[in-house]
């Protein structure tokens, strides 16, 4: 197996085409040290990755990458949620075929469902509460097999990635004559969720691609969460509050106590004002 190297490990990034993907994609660009597989063409190695680990693994005899960052998963609205799992395993099966020392895979908070309004740290008990949840959850089980096998997984339950969630997508969308509504709470204020800037989201992972005995699961975002106003203010949409309605979870927030003692978060990275302004430099498409 090889070995993990103390700064810019060889880092193989499996499924970068969606939004979060291309935002890494363009953060990275120029990086010999960091290579984006494609499921059809592009600069880096060409691989279905449902369709068998053969070409992968003849590109990773040759090139010896340390690191595999697995990204390639489908999200809510963009097909069969349970395929999740099925491209954890495989691309796990690769990882370890091709002797690769860690694998970072790229779970979801959601694993965690609405919680109780206290943030969750990595202890609290997973309750998915939709099928995306439910599939990442099933996905972060082929880690815990591949990890009991001998394969160094780590599953970063990731938070809103600014500029990536529904929020933001809709804030791009959103005008006078079509606002955007945000429930409102009884103290004034909107939901708050845990978010992480792209270019922060792709410093913690370089960092985690290095750092010694990491858990087996670690919460990722900023730790300070957001109010979404507090977004849309500083993205300049138009938006208006409306009632929240019975039943509305005003905090889904994440404890990120863990991540930051391995990799510390400016609290200036955890304002809105830097979450718009990275997701505006690193986004093409709403």
């Amino acid at each position: 197996m090889s070995q993990i190297s103390s700064s810019k490990p060889k880092t193989l990034v499996v499924g970068g085409t969606g939004r979060v993907g291309q935002m890494l994609a363009r953060i990275w660009a120029g990086r010999s040290d960091v290579i984006f597989q494609s499921r059809n063409a592009g600069p880096g190695p060409v691989w279905d990755i449902l369709n068998g680990p053969a070409p992968i693994l003849k590109w990773m005899e040759a090139e010896r990458p340390t690191v595999m960052i697995v990204l390639a998963g489908v999200t809510p609205g963009a097909g069969d949620m349970a395929l999740n799992a099925d491209l954890a395993k495989a691309a796990l099966d690769a990882a370890k075929a091709g002797g690769v020392a860690r694998v970072l895979y790229a779970s979801s908070s959601a694993v965690y469902g609405p919680g109780q309004g206290a943030p969750m740290d990595e202890d609290t008990t997973p309750a998915p509460a939709n099928p995306y949840g439910t599939a990442k959850l099933a996905a972060e089980a082929h880690c815990d097999g591949f990890r009991a096998s001998g394969l160094e997984v780590c599953a970063l339950r990731i938070g809103n990635v600014a500029g990536t969630d529904q929020l933001c997508r809709n804030a791009v969308k959103a005008t006078a004559d079509a606002p955007l509504k945000l429930d409102r709470f009884t103290d004034g204020h909107g939901p708050r969720r845990s978010y992480i800037a792209p270019s922060t989201l792709a410093r913690v992972l370089e960092t985690l691609s290095c750092t010694p005995n990491l858990p087996p699961v670690l919460n990722v975002a900023a730790p300070t969460p957001l109010g979404m106003e507090a977004l849309l203010e500083a993205a300049r949409a138009p938006w208006q509050w409306q009632p929240a309605p019975d039943g509305a979870l005003q905090d889904v927030t994440l404890d990120c106590t863990r991540l930051t003692s391995l990799c510390p978060i400016a609290a200036a990275d955890s304002t809105a004002e830097c979450m718009v302004a990275d997701w505006q430099k690193w986004s093409t498409r709403p």
